[in-house]
């Protein structure tokens, strides 16, 4: 099985989006660098689900494009698939993603799109990873992100660290409320408008 990474875009202060959930300036460094990064045909997806293509800074491309190559899965929580539509059906790295939610699939929703509802977040990992083979699973952070660390199924965390502070809104860790110990950053990357981190988290 591949590696199960929780990731996001996050404040300095520890928040995705605000209260009501606007990422505001977290994302621009995606589409304001000097090198596209593409997404098969090079088109990707930003996350209000608009089409755009993701150029980023040349010093953060080869992470983000070998990140986004080792992918074969994507997990959410059912509010950021609302919020976003599910990208349409086409999620920004990866072949499937795994919804954790107690509703169904909208009916009649993309049913092309390889999207698999889950009751649970074991549940939702064990499928996720049964999709993605050796490829890397990468759980959204959040709530339902939370959970599936709590419930330690993570094993690394990566955050791309952008120089804002948002005082308030939705947490990387939503509301875990114990102590997770993790390893020293194995990946530090040093960019325009952002800082790449990763953790391995410790057993």
């Amino acid at each position: 099985m591949g590696a199960v990474v929780m990731h996001n875009v996050v404040s300095v202060d520890g928040f995705i989006a605000d209260e009501n959930d606007d990422p505001g300036p977290l994302h621009e460094w995606y589409f304001s660098g000097d090198t596209p990064i593409g997404v098969g045909d090079g088109e990707g997806f930003d996350h209000s689900g608009a089409g755009s293509r993701f150029k980023v800074p040349s010093a953060s491309s080869e992470y983000v494009r070998s990140t986004w190559d080792s992918l074969g899965t994507i997990v959410m929580g059912r509010r950021l698939f609302d919020l976003v539509n599910g990208w349409e059906g086409h999620p920004p790295a990866g072949d499937h993603v795994v919804v954790v939610s107690h509703r169904p699939k909208p009916e009649g929703w993309h049913p092309e799109a390889s999207y698999h509802f889950v009751d649970g977040v074991a549940a939702g990992i064990a499928k996720a990873q049964e999709l993605a083979g050796e490829r890397t699973v990468a759980v959204n952070a959040g709530e339902v992100g939370g959970q599936i660390l709590a419930a330690g199924l993570v094993d690394e965390v990566a955050m791309d660290v952008v120089p804002v502070v948002f005082g308030s809104g939705k947490r990387y860790f939503g509301s875990i409320d114990r102590q997770h110990l993790l390893e020293d950053p194995d990946v530090v990357i040093r960019s325009d408008r952002v800082l790449h981190l990763r953790f391995k988290v410790r057993r």
